[in-house]
């Protein structure tokens, strides 16, 4: 059999291989989702669950606000914009303080011997042996008011009373920042073990500043990681419950709070938890999609 008929044959079976990963994708990625999208379009059930009955209750209620008994004129329903609103700049800031720390960390170990580099990948993914539920609560025992870390403040005279930290917007910053750390450092590893550091040798014997072969040198090559990274840690603190619930307190609601409030408990609103998760979804997709062409326009000059 030539070369010719082996290629074609292979090519023709090619749907064929990828079939059990479609299964997968289907029962596991598309069918949840497909289910939050329909449920969204129910009818909230008072007990709980749902009437399967055509309605878009749940989308009004997430945008408008018609009073007590929704014999108001619709008014623009601040509360979950202002939750959303609340969830994406979290996740901003829990990005900003990742790429800034994880981008010096990924640096110096990929310029670390080779001998060593598995070593110290080893001492950043330590913690992810540890379930997140535990580390979080973990963080929460270590910064209450009476946990080691004022403790160890107060025992020095660093501070003359307990620091504030449960409750507050820096909790949970501190939680969404320890929980996903690892996701912009080993992408930027990853980017950065294939830079060819003769360009920045070159760019030095032309005289180039550091900073100038950073901004010029560096970063356009490993771009691909560190927007990588950004994604890896963005889209998963835009939907994070564990530390608003554990670390913050009301003024610290998050998106993922609001969603699995709706979910838990007989007096839960499945529709309008399934609507939020839509739109939350949606707004992540289109982030995606829009960095997506821009990455295709930047391709194709």
């Amino acid at each position: 059999m030539g070369a010719g008929n082996s290629s074609q044959i292979y090519q023709g079976s090619g749907w064929k291989l990828l079939f059990p990963s479609w299964i997968i994708i289907g029962i596991f990625l598309l069918a949840p989702v497909l289910m939050m999208g329909v449920y969204s379009f129910l009818t909230k059930e008072f007990r709980g669950g749902v009437i399967w009955q055509f309605s878009l209750d749940a989308y009004d209620q997430f945008f408008f606000d018609r009073g007590l008994f929704g014999d108001e004129p619709p008014r623009l329903e601040w509360t979950y914009i202002g939750i959303f609103w609340r969830s994406i700049w979290q996740a901003g800031l829990a990005t900003i303080a990742c790429l800034l720390i994880g981008f010096p960390t990924a640096w110096f170990i990929a310029t670390r011997n080779p001998k060593s580099r598995s070593t110290w990948l080893f001492l950043v993914t330590i913690p992810y042996w540890v379930n997140l539920l535990i580390r979080t609560v973990s963080m929460k025992f270590l910064i209450r008011d009476t946990g080691p870390l004022n403790e160890f403040l107060l025992s020095f005279g660093i501070i003359d009373a307990p620091l504030g930290l449960i409750n507050t917007n820096f909790a949970v910053q501190l939680g969404l920042f320890y929980s996903y750390l690892p996701f912009m450092v080993l992408p930027i590893y990853a980017a950065v073990e294939r830079y060819d550091f003769s360009l920045s040798e070159a760019a030095a014997d032309l005289y180039a500043g550091r900073w100038t072969i950073l901004r010029l040198v560096i970063l356009p090559v490993v771009k691909p990681g560190i927007v990588a990274g950004c994604i890896l840690v963005f889209v998963p603190s835009l939907g994070a419950f564990l530390a608003p619930d554990l670390l913050g307190g009301a003024k610290t609601f998050m998106i993922g709070s609001l969603i699995e409030e709706q979910f838990k408990g007989n007096a839960g609103n499945w529709p309008f938890g399934a609507a939020a998760s839509m739109i939350l979804l949606t707004i992540v997709m289109c982030v995606l999609l829009v960095y997506a062409r821009n990455q295709n326009k930047v391709e194709a000059r």
